[in-house]
């Protein structure tokens, strides 16, 4: 065998396992999801337990509760009889991962656990086992062979452990009608995040970086102004203070060659009439779709009203990483 039919072996007999767990899913699993609801839904948490590469995949699946509105934590098993079970409250479920089920660390908390009012959640592969024993749901997660060549080190066990916690928490998040939007929330940092909570009046230039000038300007003062504000376009207004127009660099590099004295000229006799707007409270993912369909670099923002806020310039989008 070379690497690459050692490495689809491996990938085969994990898919295989994962194919057993998905026909071995029965009402325990509904039973759990709704433990895991009712906690969340109460204002308790989910507290993970796990040793070795169970501990490893207990960090990633809380990771993934938490994310999606599941506040959970990982209790240290082997500090948990010394201080650490101050993290377990009342109406908390107790989430605990182990193959064997008789994991001697986990084993010595099982005790302390049964004083509080807690709910008990086992994945392990061992459904006669001690932990499985002591808790109210148990997820059979037992494979018929890890992908270790010397059927050893854990690995169908913890991937199908893994998956086990993605299926938990997807359906949790389901079942509670957690959306993009609350993803957004708790993942502010990122590309949805940035995508899903920014507005245009996130990004905009407005106050003292936004060009904004009457009809009656001359080109050359509205040039002065672009200048002065470092901007590629001036929002030209009305005395209402209402949208007339914008006069860009590019308006005037069109009109200079048959017009060597624009400068003179009123900038509302040159500008771009109906130029294309915006509203402050879209989505600033919105910007990229108006910028690409009218090929502009500049984008009006207005209130309700139509009064210009200020001006999205594309060349902001990388810097602020809307791109």
């Amino acid at each position: 065998m070379d690497s690459l039919e050692r490495a689809r072996r491996v990938l085969s007999i994990e898919i295989s396992e994962l194919k057993r767990l998905s026909l071995r899913l029965d009402g325990s699993f509904v039973a759990a999801v709704k433990i895991l609801r009712e906690a969340v839904e109460q204002r308790g948490k989910i507290v993970v337990l796990g040793v070795g590469k169970s501990g490893h995949i207990g960090e990633k699946i809380a990771a993934t509760l938490t994310s999606t509105g599941a506040p959970s934590v990982v209790l240290d098993s082997l500090n948990a009889l010394h201080g650490d079970l101050g993290v377990v409250s009342e109406g908390d479920v107790i989430l605990t991962l182990s193959y064997s089920g008789e994991t001697e660390e986990l084993i010595r908390i099982l005790p302390s656990l049964a004083r509080f009012n807690v709910r008990k959640i086992a994945l392990t592969g061992n459904t006669s086992s001690t932990l499985a024993k002591a808790s109210d749901v148990v997820l059979d997660v037992s494979v018929s062979q890890e992908a270790c060549p010397h059927n050893l080190a854990p690995t169908s066990s913890t991937t199908t452990m893994l998956a086990l916690g993605d299926a938990l928490a997807m359906v949790l998040l389901e079942e509670r009608g957690f959306t993009r939007e609350d993803f957004a929330r708790f993942h502010p940092a990122g590309q949805l995040g940035r995508s899903l909570l920014l507005r245009v009046s996130d990004i905009m230039r407005s106050g003292d970086q936004a060009a904004i000038v009457s009809a009656s300007a001359t080109v050359v003062d509205v040039l002065k102004e672009l200048t002065a504000r470092r901007a590629g376009a001036a929002l030209v207004v009305d005395e209402a203070g209402l949208l007339k127009g914008i006069f860009t660099h590019g308006d005037f590099a069109r009109h200079f060659p048959t017009d060597p004295a624009i400068g003179a000229r009123p900038v509302g006799e040159v500008m771009t009439v109906n130029p294309v707007t915006i509203r402050a409270d879209k989505l600033a993912a919105e910007v990229l779709l108006v910028l690409e369909q009218h090929r502009i670099d500049d984008l009006v923002v207005t209130d309700a009203d139509g009064k210009p806020l200020g001006v999205v310039d594309s060349q902001d989008l990388s810097r602020l990483k809307i791109l």
